[in-house]
């Protein structure tokens, strides 16, 4: 089983995008018992809290559900259990750096910062990258 572990700072838009998009593809690729994807975020300001309403829709869009989610911050266990863990921009890295000293089991989801639409109201851009990120992420681990 691979686990795989998305992280933004909220875990209410982009990391929630990326583990419902990963989702949808590895079980359009028929791999999906191959997988444990989820996602988490740095902080704890929207924990409890479903995916961002705009960021929602923008999954629906594209025919993917995203029920059922709620919002927590990622924990020791989340590093020591997934054998990927992703971050979605650079602000992510330096949380993680300082809730985890020591620790270097992350990396980028890219090789630039996706697109963060809580800022810029640009959930289409979100998704792009988050659909770039996902496709080159399942061609390596298949």
């Amino acid at each position: 089983m691979i686990k795989v572990l998305f992280v933004c700072h909220g875990n209410i838009c982009r990391s929630p995008m990326a583990e419902y998009v990963l989702k949808d593809m590895v079980r359009k690729a028929g791999v999906a018992d191959k997988f444990l994807i989820r996602s988490a975020a740095t902080s704890t300001e929207e924990s409890g809290n479903s995916v961002y309403p705009p960021a929602r829709r923008e999954l629906a869009r594209h025919g993917i559900a995203c029920d059922g989610h709620r919002a927590r911050q990622i924990t020791q266990a989340d590093l020591d259990g997934n054998d990927y863990v992703f971050y979605m921009d650079s602000s992510n890295a330096r949380n993680l750096r300082r809730m985890f000293p020591g620790q270097n089991k992350w990396q980028p989801f890219l090789d630039r910062d996706v697109a963060d639409p809580w800022y810029s109201g640009d959930f289409t851009q979100t998704w792009q990258d988050i659909c770039e990120g996902c496709q080159k992420l399942l061609e390596e681990l298949k």
